[in-house]
């Protein structure tokens, strides 16, 4: 089906909605680099003005990438839920945007509607919206997760501490892990990116990140962000295993590239939960996404790049997790060439995240080839903050040593926790303060016994 209009003495044509959805989107030079973004400014409002007068069932009969040929496709469809979209059902989308600007689009009645929206009603409602609309939006989402701790709470904010190394050295791991725990860092998780995917290296830190947690009795949850198939692989054999990690995109072709499928995920979750690890709860999947994913494995299907990230959401959806994090710049500016369009970027992941009930946090980073910098990020920091980000990244210095890229440090959560008044999850600041490394109002406190402890388990590890 064709969308047109005429926009002064222009008009404009759209073969499809794909296209539509295309050309209605914020400038991002991964579309440019697809081929599928407007010519130029007057050619993307002509695209919105359209989209805003499109209803939303138009989604359910009109799919992006087919339904034959697209296992994440199916799914979006297949588990639709018609009765949470009931209230919206008779909604364009530009009156949608309207509505969840309004008071009737309070926390409870977002929450019963997310099953209702698919990723792709809500990526068009972000294409018509301003920043201070995905910011009011997005803080009125609640997403509430628990496995050892409770995250995703009002007036919280957590942090994964990551502990890098470019080598998976354990001793240099362990320093790194002690310097976040002193700095309130930890309480989203305790995530390494290996070096390498090799079983012995990987489960060597898993057992040693076990140690940590249980020797000194910490509320937070520990992950290695390999392959889903070695996580599985060492479940089988025994290993301790927390979280299972695993990036994931929004089509199938994307995934493939990544040798998963929704199987092999359904797989690894009922694996997970088979070892009973949770103390709250059973939320165990930790997935990764980031606009671009699907482009860059020629996997998009002419799909604009931030729709086909908002259907991994559904993916993510789907098995339940305790987190997902969209590292919106490390993909690199071929795909998000600025500040400006890694901020956008940043704020319309986590929107469209929390629309569809997904616990987001972000990655707030930027590669050294990027035109950004640290200000770009302070933005972006202090704007999901507001928003009500489920949790950031922690990592010493803000500068990665092993995957060598730019984010978020631990003295960033000290500023942003103490800019807006918010705080770590409670049962990590329970210990933050029983630890001495917190008083009793959340400051940062210098009576912690935590390093001599930790002094005890580098000895261990020589």
């Amino acid at each position: 089906m064709a969308y047109q209009c005429v926009l002064g003495e222009q008009r404009y044509q759209f073969q499809d909605l794909k296209a539509l959805m295309a050309r209605a989107t914020p400038l991002r030079s991964g579309d440019c680099l697809a081929g599928v973004a407007a010519q130029d400014a007057q050619e993307r409002v002509a695209a919105q003005m359209l989209l805003a007068d499109l209803p939303l069932k138009t989604f359910l009969n009109e799919a992006l990438i087919p339904y034959e040929t697209d296992e994440v496709t199916r799914l979006i469809l297949d588990t639709h839920n018609t009765a949470a979209f009931a209230p919206v059902a008779h909604l364009t989308v530009g009156d949608f945007r309207d509505w969840l600007l309004s008071d009737q689009a309070d926390t409870v009645t977002l929450q019963q509607l997310a099953p209702g929206l698919t990723p792709e009603m809500v990526a068009a409602v972000s294409k018509i919206m301003r920043v201070q609309d995905l910011i009011r939006v997005a803080a009125k989402c609640q997403v509430i997760t628990r496995f050892r701790n409770t995250l995703g709470l009002p007036g919280r904010l957590s942090t994964r501490l990551q502990p890098n190394h470019p080598t998976d050295d354990p001793m240099g791991i362990a320093a790194s892990v002690l310097d976040g725990l002193l700095y309130g860092s930890g309480d989203a998780v305790i995530g390494i990116n290996p070096a390498t995917d090799n079983y012995q290296a990987v489960t060597t830190l898993m057992q040693m990140l076990d140690d940590v947690i249980q020797r000194y009795d910490i509320p937070t949850q520990f992950c290695i962000l390999s392959h889903v198939t070695t996580q599985i692989e060492a479940i089988h054999k025994g290993v301790p295993v927390d979280l299972i990690f695993q990036s994931i995109a929004g089509t199938e072709a994307a995934n493939t590239s990544f040798g998963i499928n929704l199987a092999l995920l359904g797989e690894a979750l009922e694996a997970g939960r088979s070892l009973q690890r949770g103390t709250l709860g059973n939320n165990l999947m930790y997935f990764e996404t980031g606009q671009g994913s699907a482009l860059s494995a020629n996997a998009h299907h002419g799909v604009d790049q931030q729709t086909c990230e908002t259907r991994a959401y559904a993916v993510a959806r789907h098995f339940d997790p305790l987190l997902v994090n969209t590292v919106v710049g490390f993909i690199g500016p071929e795909y998000l060439y600025d500040g400006k369009q890694i901020i956008r970027a940043g704020l319309e992941d986590h929107f469209c995240a929390k629309l569809l009930g997904v616990p987001m946090g972000c990655d707030i980073c930027y590669t050294n080839h990027a035109e950004a910098d640290q200000d770009d990020m302070d933005m972006l920091l202090t704007q999901l903050g507001v928003a009500g980000i489920n949790f950031i990244m922690g990592i010493p210095g803000s500068d990665d040593i092993m995957l060598n890229y730019q984010t978020t440090s631990f003295h960033d959560a000290l500023y942003i926790r103490q800019v807006l008044g918010k705080k770590p999850a409670p049962e990590f600041e329970a210990w933050l303060q029983r630890q001495g490394i917190f008083d009793a109002q959340g400051r940062l406190s210098t009576g912690s016994q935590l390093p001599g402890a930790f002094a005890e388990l580098n000895l261990n590890l020589r």
